[in-house]
């Protein structure tokens, strides 16, 4: 039975039976959970309730018995001994029962999606394409922290089906414009049927869909604090009955914290180059006068366009810039392809096995018989057929060809600026083996805990399917540094695993130690929540442990199992958006901004880091949440270095918002999904959602292996 079905029947009893229930105001989670502030004067009762029933056409009443069963009693003092520190375990019901007391008066007045609400009143989003709209909202959840409870609100945005005839929503959604189909569906009962407003859109969006969403729900930090403020002010819980019932007091302001800001790292460059040491500025700095620290080597390569607009001529001189930029930044690339470019017609990709045939023959023909192209460079189609066209090239390339490609948009051809040259030609280097820059710390080993002793970092991921997709499997990455102390380059692994699994399933056959001797690690999780924490730690670090006693008996390393969390609705804004010392010119808090105390947690390692600098929008910092640490880190050292991490990202002259392994794992589990076979191509989330049952008796497909000559490298950049 539907949740708002089940809260009419539940407010109806309510209304009726005020005087059996004690005059208490219970709060209701909709399913089979209801909570009061005090004993109800019966251990169980039942109560028969009539309520209206519109359900297919059907008029007047319905019918129906309530079982009111007590089945627990919440103690208040463990919560307080959790939150005071004196008790590790926190008691989740309790803090469950709280949040849902103030959750049951908006859940009423607007849309309940989740965790989030929304509703027209808070202002219209607008149309985002496709017979879709966006609503605005907020976030709501009862947090326990330093201070003791805390309310987390945040502004959210998501996409509901337009209130409309379904003519009308299937003329958008076919994107048919004219007379003659509106004609044709009049003759038909299509007209007489309405999509009811407050209806949550919940499958993928498109691209353009996603583009416009982001463009309606982007705010600069002041605008978004505010609408923050009002949302505390419009909901006015001083006066909430529920809150008032259960006791709970809400503060109508947002919590001061003290934070600190680190400083950036020095960044090593080639010797060759006029800037040998870089000092990055608010979070950013580029390439000039300097030279990549390990250039890579390319001779041979070669390119094919499937960009249907574009003349040959446009391509050749767009490739040759595109060589320049790279050796002029410190790589060796030949400056004449293996062989000539192709022009291809869209989705061809014999066109891609054509070009690597010839290329050996060449190379054969020159003597250099058992040598292959290295590098191809991918001009994609025009339009939405790029994305589709990209999964099959890399497809091809990177499982059967064992080729590493780049893939670039037509437009990017036409107007390629030094910016843009200059980030293709990271990738590119990091790509064929090549290192772009190191922390000049690491070179000095003089990062604790890391430099003074062999040490590995991993980072992992796994992206799930998108909503609607009912069979496709979830796909794990994990990635680990191999060039210590630098720990600048990362091999990757991927698998297939069951439908929308968070735990890493093979694990323990991925992990393995890439030279003798004792050999420290530590893993940095992405895609975690908290409720999955201890089983993620528990299954994991055993596969870690065993993976390691399977090299050497009694091998156990020390370990550091830090949970990388992006998808949270905690917000950090300068006290002064105008403050130089406090904001960087989009108003967003200062990348180095780092916070480990007020709103974390009350009695575990964790806290919240901004390393990046804010483009558009509102800068939102990283949760950073050690689980296990045999290491001993200290917060100052742990947050130094995962700061400084973040500077080593390969495909761009900017810190990060997330610690590289995390990211790389991320992108590589992104980059898997290409491999499954056209039936399971859709591009997946790395968030945990959809409504659909998993079906655990289908069995899961293993993915397609990477070539070793593609592996060895970063491809997945």
């Amino acid at each position: 039975m539907a949740r708002e079905r089940n809260r009419s029947i539940i407010n109806e009893l309510v209304r009726l039976h005020k005087q059996h229930l004690d005059g208490r105001l219970p709060v209701y989670d909709g399913r089979k959970g209801m909570f009061t502030a005090a004993p109800l004067p019966f251990k169980t009762k039942e109560f028969i309730v009539k309520v209206s029933n519109t359900e297919r056409g059907y008029q007047g009443e319905k019918e129906y018995k309530v079982t009111i069963k007590e089945v627990a009693k919440l103690n208040l003092y463990n919560l307080q001994q959790s939150l005071a520190g004196r008790q590790r375990e926190l008691p989740q019901d309790t803090i469950q029962a709280l949040d849902i007391a103030l959750r049951e008066t908006p859940t009423a007045k607007y849309t309940p999606i989740s965790r989030s609400f929304f509703s027209k009143s808070f202002g219209h989003g607008g149309d985002i394409g496709s017979g879709v709209e966006c609503w605005r909202g907020y976030y709501q959840s009862l947090r326990p922290t330093q201070m003791g409870l805390s309310l987390n609100i945040d502004i959210s945005a998501t996409a509901f089906y337009k209130a409309q005839p379904v003519m009308d929503f299937a003329l958008e959604y076919l994107n048919i414009r004219g007379d003659a189909p509106r004609r044709l569906f009049d003759q038909d009962r299509l007209k007489v049927c309405n999509i009811l407003g407050g209806q949550r859109y919940s499958r993928k969006l498109n691209e353009r869909q996603v583009t416009n969403i982001l463009r309606l729900a982007c705010e600069r930090p002041d605008k978004r604090e505010g609408s923050i403020v009002e949302v505390i002010n419009r909901n006015n819980y001083g006066i909430d009955d529920n809150a008032k019932e259960f006791g709970i007091k809400v503060m109508n302001q947002l919590a001061l914290v003290d934070a600190r800001v680190l400083p950036p790292p020095r960044l090593k460059y080639h010797q060759s180059g006029r800037e040998q040491i870089c000092n990055p500025s608010v979070g950013q700095w580029n390439m000039n006068n300097k030279r990549m620290i390990n250039g890579g080597s390319i001779r041979h390569w070669a390119c094919v366009s499937f960009g249907s607009r574009l003349q040959w001529n446009d391509v050749s001189v767009f490739c040759n810039y595109l060589v320049g930029t790279c050796n002029n930044m410190g790589m060796q690339v030949s400056e004449t392809p293996c062989v000539d470019i192709v022009q291809a017609r869209q989705g061809n990709l014999e066109a891609v096995k054509n070009i690597y045939r010839q290329s050996a023959q060449v190379l054969a023909q020159q003597g250099l018989e058992g040598q292959n192209l290295e590098l191809l460079f991918v001009v994609l189609p025009d339009g939405p057929n790029a994305s589709d066209c990209y999964g099959r090239v890399k497809r091809l390339c990177e499982i059967e060809l064992g080729l590493i490609t780049q893939c670039c948009l037509p437009k990017h051809v036409q107007r390629a600026g030094t910016q843009y040259l200059q980030n293709m030609a990271l990738k590119i280097n990091v790509k064929v083996g090549g290192r772009n820059t190191v922390l000049e710390n690491a070179l000095l080993r003089g990062i604790p805990l890391l430099t003074d002793k062999p040490t590995i970092i991993f980072g992992a991921d796994v992206t799930h399917p998108s909503p609607g997709e009912d069979m496709s499997p979830s796909i794990a990455a994990v990635v680990a540094s191999m060039d210590w102390p630098e720990v600048s380059k990362y091999t990757c692994l991927v698998s297939s695993q069951g439908h929308r699994e968070e735990i890493i399933a093979d694990l323990f056959t991925e992990v393995k130690d890439p030279q003798k001797g004792v050999i420290y690690g530590g893993m940095i999780r992405d895609g975690v929540s908290e409720g999955q924490f201890s089983q993620v730690l528990l299954y994991e670090m055993d596969a870690i442990y065993r993976a390691c006693s399977s090299l050497e008996n009694g091998y156990l390393p020390q370990v550091t199992f830090v949970v990388v969390q992006k998808r949270h609705h905690t917000g950090l804004f300068p006290e002064d958006h105008r403050s130089g010392a406090m904001a960087d010119r989009s108003g967003n808090i200062l990348p180095g901004t780092v916070v480990d105390t007020k709103i974390c947690h009350p009695s575990e390692f964790d806290f919240y880091l901004c390393s990046h600098a804010g483009i558009q929008g509102t800068s939102r910092p990283t949760h950073y949440h050690v689980l296990y640490d045999d290491n001993n880190f200290t917060a100052d050292a742990l947050q130094t270095l995962t700061y400084n991490l973040c500077y080593t990202y390969a495909r761009c002259t900017r810190s990060v918002s997330i610690v590289p392994p995390a990211y790389y794992a991320h992108l590589a589990a992104f980059r898997a999904r290409h491999y499954l076979d056209d039936n399971h191509s859709d591009h997946g989330s790395s968030s945990v959602g959809g409504t659909r049952m998993n079906d655990h008796s289908v069995p899961v497909k293993p993915l397609p292996k990477v070539k070793e000559s593609v592996r060895q490298f970063m491809f997945y950049c």
